[in-house]
């Protein structure tokens, strides 16, 4: 009997973009989407869609960032994608967003960029 191969764990898509909460506007909604496409592209399964609203710069302080970190936690999670670095923490809390990355490696997750100019490299490195 021949062997299947495993599937790709599945992967969260988190969507930090738009700077109103009042429903997604077309940043988030093009980030979606590029996210969407980028893990179809490569035969990866979202889990979830976790979305906040830009502007907290410290990650955990933000709902949705503390919903990746309990997926992440739980195992449920192998990739978290994000289109950008700004996404996780702005440049001017370069910090943070550190933090975040390392605490992914640390749990054995792998964080990769669906925006197209960082998407390549993102593929490479683990």
């Amino acid at each position: 009997m021949p062997a299947h191969p495993e599937p790709e764990p599945p992967v969260v898509l988190y969507v930090c973009a738009d700077r109103a909460p009042v429903g997604p506007g077309a940043a988030a909604q093009c980030a979606r989407t590029e996210g969407q496409a980028f893990a179809e592209e490569r035969g990866l399964t979202i889990a979830e869609v976790v979305t906040d609203t830009y502007g907290e710069p410290d990650p955990v302080l933000r709902t949705g960032w503390r919903r990746v970190r309990q997926l992440v936690q739980g195992g449920r999670v192998a990739e978290v994608l994000v289109r950008w670095p700004c996404a996780i923490a702005p440049e001017s809390a370069h910090e943070l967003r550190r933090r975040e990355t390392v605490w992914l490696r640390d749990h054995g997750v792998r964080l990769r960029y669906t925006w197209a100019p960082l998407s390549a490299g993102s593929d490479d490195a683990r």
